[in-house]
Formats: C-alpha cells, structure tokens, sequence
C-alpha cells in the first residue's frame, strides 16, 4: 500500500483559484492578498517570483550566481513600494535567513516575513 508524501513540517497542500499552495497558510494569505487587490489597496500581485542572488563584487567578477530565492508574493502597493513577502509557519530555516539576508545584499530588498493572517514574524 502507498501512502501520499508528506510534507516535512506536515503542511498541507491547498488549491485556491486554480493555483496549488504548499501549504494551508500560504493559501490564506493568497485569499487576503487578491482581496486587498480587487479593494485597490495593493497592485500587481504575482506569485512564486524567483529571484537570482548574483555575488558582483570583487570576489565574484563574472558575476556568479550563488543561488535563487524564490518568494512567495511580491506586489506593489499604491504608493509604488514593491513589497517581497514570504509565508512562513513556526520555523525559519538557517537557509532562508541567508537567501534574506542576500536579497538585501543584491538586490537591496527586505524579504517581509509573515504568518497565514499576514501578522509580521
């Protein structure tokens, strides 16, 4: 007998407006981002966004990809700041916090850390 994968920090995976979310809160704040955008509180709401984290410096002089981030959301809001977000649950991984602190590096974005409600963590 087969049992489905379970996802290691026993998220479970959910479909909204046709979309596939890893996770239940990922999909909640999917829910509260396209309602804030259908309101014109925020524009442009795209998800998965990859981003490449290129090391420019001296230390990298053909400019070296070092790895990709990919965020959960990005979107603007109606001031035009574009806002990076990803959802995150109970635990923040030793990997992510160095994609975060690599994107302000790179690309000089702050990474907005959120729970499913859009609470800051």
């Amino acid at each position: 007998m087969s049992f489905p994968r379970r996802h290691k920090y026993n998220a479970i995976r959910t479909i909204v407006d046709g979309k596939n979310f890893p996770s239940k809160a990922e999909a909640t704040r999917y829910g509260m981002l396209r309602m804030m955008e259908r309101c014109g509180e925020i524009i442009n709401l795209r998800t998965q966004v990859s981003f490449k984290l290129v090391g420019t410096s001296e230390h990298f002089p053909n400019g070296l990809e070092v790895c990709r981030y990919i965020a959960d959301f990005v979107y603007e809001t109606k001031e035009g700041q574009t806002i990076v977000e990803d959802v995150k649950g109970y635990l923040v991984s030793a990997e992510f916090r160095i994609k975060c602190k690599l994107m302000r590096l790179y690309h000089g974005i702050t990474v907005r850390v959120v729970d499913g409600n859009g609470r800051e963590k």
